[in-house]
């Protein structure tokens, strides 16, 4: 590995990796701010003219498979490519889907595309990750150090795509905004490639072949039972009834139904057949518990590229010095928040250690929680504005994602440094591909949920804003007051 030291006294190979996933994140976020407004704007308008609860739930989808998709993705990478070339051949997947986003050429072009990103991504996203920390065999604190930099330049790359893609697209033309997007990973690839020899050795070789470790035939099969055990499930809820899925909600209910029959089967196994200890199986418990709260988080926090995204567009006031503001570029400002608030939580956090005053995991949880449903009741507020008949000034919802910015905080790095702590050491990856699921089962939630906005009945807005305060409101406050339990199930593991 080469250990030159030249972005902020880190490897060299950090600045490769900081730049390749800014530009991606670029792209993403980017596409993302303008996808569900591209989708409902009617085809006289150049956009796909499809309905709110259809677009929704291709939205919903798609986040999903983002998140789903880094399963397959990282078992490639350590067994087949490396993290290096899938790196590589996910960007080229990415870039594919963007142009073909760009491409004025209907429906099944723009699903096309769709598709190759939430492939793309997939494989990019995990591995990327994992090469930050090959750059740190040492680990410590200077590995901590590296993956906040690189946290940084997601964030980053998310404010500036946000920015930059929804001017193109909502003030020039859809399909500019989807190729600017293309621009993005186009050039982190080529930056990537061309000071791919900043990374050494870290990830050329598959880890399964590099490591020794024997052939991946169990892992295979393993894979080949849970697809074959996925397509029965969806064919039997089908075949009685239960979804539909001949329209995009249906696959979209399908898949949820898919995702959480998986996920109880496989905490039950490991379990019950999984031979753990009994301090390990109430560790598990405790990471089960944490993934009902992921999921509920991000069927919140997702609502800013779908209905958020919507009230911009059809109720919020977005005249800002005269000019009014793109509703998708308003997204931006949860990227920002997060830039500013990361330092803090994690300065405060020490401080209250250090103080013996530092709350435990569940209760950061729950407070992350509250503060992402009391995001919701100032948007619940800004929808009786609208009911009155006025437009909501843009400062509600700059308020709401200051709030979601903060919860995040108290989630997110919570969360996978607990899966970590928690997991049994044989179980570790699995467990944080479990947190993934968990991510992906909140995206479609929040699709699902989001097509219940209908732009023309106002009066049903409050109302759904209400139900995520509800869920939301009531989860953080069963996590705080189930801490002890909690606490103790987690034993020595702060």
């Amino acid at each position: 590995m080469n250990p030159a030291k030249g972005f902020f006294g880190h490897p060299s190979g950090l600045s490769t990796l900081f730049f390749t996933e800014m530009w991606e994140r670029f792209s993403y976020y980017g596409m993302r701010a303008i996808l569900i407004l591209f989708m409902t704007t009617p085809a006289a308008a150049d956009g796909l003219g499809l309905n709110v609860e259809e677009s929704a739930a291709i939205y919903g989808l798609y986040t999903a498979a983002v998140y789903l998709l880094t399963l397959p993705g990282g078992w490639l990478a350590d067994n087949v490519l490396g993290q290096q070339k899938a790196i590589w051949c996910g960007g080229l997947c990415i870039l594919l889907g963007h142009a073909l986003l760009a491409i004025p050429a209907g429906k099944e072009v723009f699903f096309a595309g769709l598709a190759c990103v939430a492939a793309g991504t997939g494989l990019l996203k995990p591995n990327i990750s994992t090469l930050v920390g090959d750059l740190y065999p040492e680990g410590g604190a200077r590995r901590d150090a590296g993956f906040y930099l690189f946290y940084m330049g997601i964030n980053i790359g998310s404010f500036l795509g946000q920015i930059a893609v929804s001017f193109a697209a909502e003030k020039v033309n859809w399909h500019l905004g989807f190729g600017l997007a293309a621009v993005g990973m186009l050039l982190g690839l080529i930056q990537f490639r061309l000071r791919a020899n900043t990374l050494g050795d870290a990830g050329v070789k598959p880890k399964a072949r590099f490591t020794g470790t024997p052939s991946s035939t169990t892992s295979t099969k393993t894979l080949l039972v849970f697809l074959i055990l996925v397509v029965v499930l969806v064919a039997l809820l089908h075949i009685t009834g239960v979804i539909d899925i001949s329209t995009a909600r249906g696959i979209a209910e399908a898949v949820g139904a898919v995702i959480v029959s998986v996920t109880l089967l496989y905490f039950l196994y490991i379990l019950v057949a999984g031979g753990l200890t009994r301090e390990e199986r109430k560790r598990v418990l405790v990471i089960f518990a944490l993934f009902i709260g992921a999921a509920l988080f991000w069927a919140g926090y997702e609502q800013h590229g779908s209905s958020f995204n919507l009230f911009a567009r059809d109720y919020a006031d977005r005249i800002v010095l005269g000019y009014e503001l793109p509703a998708g570029s308003l997204q931006s400002l949860s990227p920002m928040f997060v830039v500013i608030l990361a330092p803090l939580f994690a300065s405060l956090w020490i401080r209250l250690a250090a103080l013996n005053l530092n709350p435990s995991m569940p209760v950061k949880f729950g407070l992350g929680l509250i503060t992402l449903a009391l995001g919701f009741v100032v948007m619940y507020f800004a929808a009786l504005v609208v009911t009155s008949g006025q437009k909501p000034n843009i400062t509600w919802l700059i308020f709401s994602y200051f709030l979601h910015a903060a919860g995040e905080m108290a989630v997110s790095p919570v969360g996978l440094s607990s899966v970590t702590k928690l997991s049994p050491p044989r179980y570790v990856g699995q467990m944080m591909g479990i947190w993934f699921v968990g991510a992906a089962l909140g995206n479609l939630l929040a699709g699902l949920f989001a097509g219940g906005f209908d732009p023309h009945n106002p009066s049903e807005v409050p109302g759904l804003f209400l139900t995520v305060i509800t869920f939301t409101g009531t989860a953080g406050i069963l996590f705080i007051l189930l801490n002890p339990i909690l606490k103790k199930w987690m034993g020595s593991v702060q």
